[in-house]
């Protein structure tokens, strides 16, 4: 068993983010989104790992990600050079899967529930495919799922304007090999893409074996700004637990549950959890509230932060209103005066510059 990640795309929706990094490559909880994916493949006993990657931003996953070897993995990076579809990045990747069964699944998403009892279903029962579905409130931008009244899988459309259910594609596909042969066996859509929906349909219609299973537990899909500060409060919120390696002066104020790494200092400021802040910052006379994730070397000096993400690097001096809600990039600089009466609210892309006088 093999799996293919998806970790190439434009990540359109998240600019001008991304416009200089991977989007899978944000951190949640100080960590890329797609090492959460790694690990959850990982841990449901899947080491042989291809990454889909894009001219753009693959060098950098190569680079942050590594060979496998910080996962117990073997990981492979395959180049597609224009994103033509998720099934034209299964065609590509062919000679790494071989004749081996595999789980595709999307770099940006996270999920609560382990993809162990997923596996089993799907080997236990010998499927062709078995598709991860989710109940959502507006199905026109996912891949839908029409299922009869006797449960049975028998249409999937891609982000159509008129949804038959509000049964959305999670991102999770398990396949076999004759995944391959319904491919070969379509063609481009309207948008320019060969869709994986159409290769499932083409699975259906030949009576293939195509099961589905209803996702148990949240799932989050982190393609806007809101998204990955939803997805950095629940992970927070689950998993984070409290470890102090900096150092805190005796006037600082810690309480509830906050990870501070080696190197940090942090001088007259109050941190109230759930919060992490990585190695080598520097924080005085700062407030960090709940649901705040700050990555490593960050400076933060007479400054307030509440449920955002800092990015490594950034330097953030006399803001003297709070920031809430806010993402911002690698290597930041803001400073921002006189004081008014509102929060302020960033998106900053890497290696902006940003004064309001």
């Amino acid at each position: 068993m093999k799996a293919l990640i998806l970790s190439g795309g434009k990540g359109t929706r998240l600019r001008p983010f991304t416009y200089t990094g991977a989007k899978q490559l944000v951190p949640v909880a100080n960590k890329p989104i797609l090492w959460y994916g790694i690990e959850s493949i990982v841990a449901a006993g899947i080491h042989d790992i291809g990454i889909i990657i894009s001219p753009e931003t693959g060098e950098e996953v190569k680079t942050k990600t590594g060979n496998g070897d910080r996962f117990s993995a073997n990981i492979q990076y395959i180049l597609q050079s224009e994103p033509l579809g998720l099934a034209h990045a299964v065609a590509i990747a062919q000679n790494f899967l071989q004749d081996s069964p595999f789980l595709l699944f999307l770099g940006d998403t996270l999920l609560e529930s382990p993809l162990k009892p997923l596996l089993i279903k799907f080997q236990q029962q010998q499927l062709d495919s078995l598709l991860l579905l989710c109940e959502v409130n507006d199905p026109r931008a996912f891949g839908v799922a029409k299922i009869d009244e006797n449960g049975k899988l028998v249409q999937m459309l891609e982000k159509p304007k008129d949804p038959p259910s509000n049964l959305a594609l999670v991102g999770v596909y398990f396949f076999n090999t004759s995944i391959h042969e319904a491919i070969a066996s379509i063609h481009p859509s309207a948008r320019g893409e060969l869709e994986i929906t159409d290769a499932i349909q083409y699975l259906i219609d030949t009576n293939k074996k195509v099961e589905v299973s209803m996702l148990q537990g949240w799932w989050l899909d982190t393609g806007r700004k809101d998204d990955i500060l939803s997805a950095n409060q629940i992970i927070l919120d689950d998993r984070l637990t409290s470890q102090i390696s900096g150092e805190v002066d005796s006037i600082s104020n810690i309480s509830g549950r906050v990870q501070i790494g080696i190197g940090s200092k942090i001088i007259n400021s109050k941190i109230r959890g759930p919060v992490i802040i990585g190695e080598n910052c520097y924080l005085e006379h700062a407030y960090i509230g709940p649901y705040s994730s700050i990555s490593d070397r960050v400076t933060i000096i007479d400054t307030e932060i509440e449920h955002s993400v800092i990015l490594n690097d950034t330097v953030i001096i006399g803001i003297h209103q709070r920031i809430v809600d806010s993402l911002i990039g690698q290597r930041v600089s803001m400073k921002v005066s006189p004081k008014r009466p509102q929060a302020l609210r960033f998106m900053l892309g890497d290696d902006s510059q940003l004064e309001i006088m």
